[in-house]
């Protein structure tokens, strides 16, 4: 068998239905749409998801969660990731994210997951009290970063002055 004698299979080119084209067309004068109602008309038809009148699925499922716009997002690093430093090297926001450990330009707080075992000088927005015992305890430094938080919306009260 050849490329060129393999043949299309049966049905695979089906004649396009050419609608609107009189009782000869094989389709009638209502060209399949059938007699009256809204699907007959130009432009009927009903939206997705409407359902006849029935409550549709979208609005009978119940609506759960809730996500805060305002939320404080961080990138979560653990302290074992930071053993591939070199001893005394300042670990900052480009460090990390030259070294593929963050991706956004998002605060991080250092987690005290896992044993550091090189003595090391870390900025971040957040330390939890575990990862900053244990990086004084490698005679390494923390160093707390004041506006690594996102910034928050100032309100305005109206009425009293």
């Amino acid at each position: 068998m050849k490329l060129n004698e393999i043949g299309r299979p049966k049905g695979s080119n089906r004649p396009v239905k050419r609608r609107g084209r009189g009782g000869a067309s094989g389709h009638g004068g209502t060209s399949t749409r059938g007699h009256k109602g809204q699907k007959s008309r130009t432009g009927g038809g009903v939206r997705p998801g409407f359902e006849g009148g029935q409550m549709p699925l979208i609005r009978r499922i119940p609506k759960l969660g809730f996500t805060s716009r305002r939320k404080e997002r961080y990138q979560i690093i653990n302290l074992d990731a930071l053993s591939r430093f070199p001893e005394n090297t300042l670990v900052n926001h480009e460090v990390l994210f030259s070294a593929g450990l963050i991706k956004k330009r998002l605060p991080v707080k250092m987690l005290g997951c896992g044993d550091l075992k090189v003595s090391l000088k870390v900025e971040a927005g957040f330390f939890s009290k575990q990862a900053e015992k244990k990086i004084t305890a490698a005679k390494g430094q923390a160093i707390v970063i004041t506006d690594a938080g996102p910034k928050t919306r100032q309100r305005k009260t109206k009425g009293t002055q």
